[in-house]
């Protein structure tokens, strides 16, 4: 009587074993197909714009880093002076632009004014100088002065007059301000500072190395001392969002798995946390069977591969991680 007993709860768990385990495939829907997969790896390899030496990195390898986070740093101690330098050219460019806006101070123009009557002074002196031998030799007939006297005179004469027309000229000059094309010149030149000062801060800005997106830390391929260059990647990086699971269906099953599908991922670990998805694309050409591929029927060598974008808000799948997943194809299989 006891060994009928405990055969019929031996029979029932076996049972019951065997209905769970079927559900869990997703025998227990005929709606329902049932995949597996890993998590999608998709990297990106970090590296500077220019080249220099490592001067310190800020993230180690399974870091968890936001967008924007300070991965790296290079030694911009050079290219520091040379913004300085630039900066000071872009400051003296930018007095001399404004001393030519402003023009000429009254002071300036006062002694304009003063050289002009200065030279005029001496021109009148010398003019009347030459009249006065003039008419001494006039008067002597030649006698009481000689014509080199006379000669000299003219010269001395002539070279104040026209030292007071260059006095007059440069006053005009001093009030009317520079050329306009002088001022356009200034311009150029002082955006072509500003630029050469943009530059140089652009180049040390590019001395950090920030992370693109969220992201983890796989691999820190340069250490501090290290040359670094843009063909030389410091960091790779896995993305943590968005989520991709790559699955392989079978020909069989091909025509029941359409884009924008529901699904649920679940992992071994988690079994009752399901993680939502959909069906984002679906391969249109055939491939032979990877061998990390785990399906539940083998009999054709040939699959095509479905992405699965998950909403894994929860953080509850891991990068690479396998997992299986059930789409919600409502035909039979």
């Amino acid at each position: 009587m006891k060994k009928s007993v405990i055969g019929a709860l031996v029979l029932a768990a076996l049972v019951a074993a065997g209905a769970l385990w079927w559900l869990s495939r997703g025998g227990g829907d005929a709606g329902t197909l049932v995949l597996h997969g890993n998590v999608d790896v998709r990297q990106v390899s970090l590296a500077f714009d220019g080249s220099g030496r490592v001067a310190a990195l800020k993230a180690e390898e399974g870091d968890l880093v936001k967008a924007g986070d300070l991965l790296a740093v290079l030694d911009t101690s050079t290219l520091g002076l040379e913004a300085e330098q630039a900066e000071a050219r872009a400051a003296a460019d930018q007095q001399n632009l404004l001393r030519m806006r402003n023009g000429a101070r009254p002071e300036e123009v006062r002694q304009a004014r003063e050289r002009l009557t200065a030279a005029q002074a001496d021109a009148a002196r010398a003019a009347a100088d030459l009249a006065r031998l003039r008419e001494v030799a006039a008067s002597t007939q030649g006698r009481g002065v000689s014509g080199q006297e006379i000669d000299r005179a003219a010269s001395a004469a002539k070279a104040s007059g026209a030292q007071a027309q260059e006095a007059g000229e440069a006053l005009r000059l001093t009030i009317k301000g520079p050329r306009a094309e002088d001022v356009a010149g200034a311009q150029a030149q002082l955006k072509a500072s500003q630029a050469a000062l943009a530059l140089a801060r652009h180049r040390i800005a590019q001395g950090e190395l920030r992370a693109p997106e969220d992201a983890v830390v796989r691999s820190r391929l340069l250490e501090v001392g290290d040359m670094a260059s843009p063909q030389r990647a410091v960091f790779e990086l896995a993305l943590a969002s968005p989520k991709w699971i790559r699955v392989y269906v079978g020909e069989a099953d091909l025509g029941r798995v359409k884009p924008g599908m529901a699904a649920r991922v679940t992992t071994d670990s988690a079994p009752d946390r399901p993680v939502p998805g959909k069906v984002g694309y679906i391969s249109s050409v055939a491939e032979f069977t990877p061998k990390s591929v785990e399906t539940e029927d083998l009999r054709t060598s040939l699959v095509y591969e479905v992405r699965v974008r998950v909403d894994d808000r929860a953080g509850l799948l891991r990068l690479g991680q396998p997992v299986t997943v059930r789409l919600q194809t409502g035909a039979p299989r």
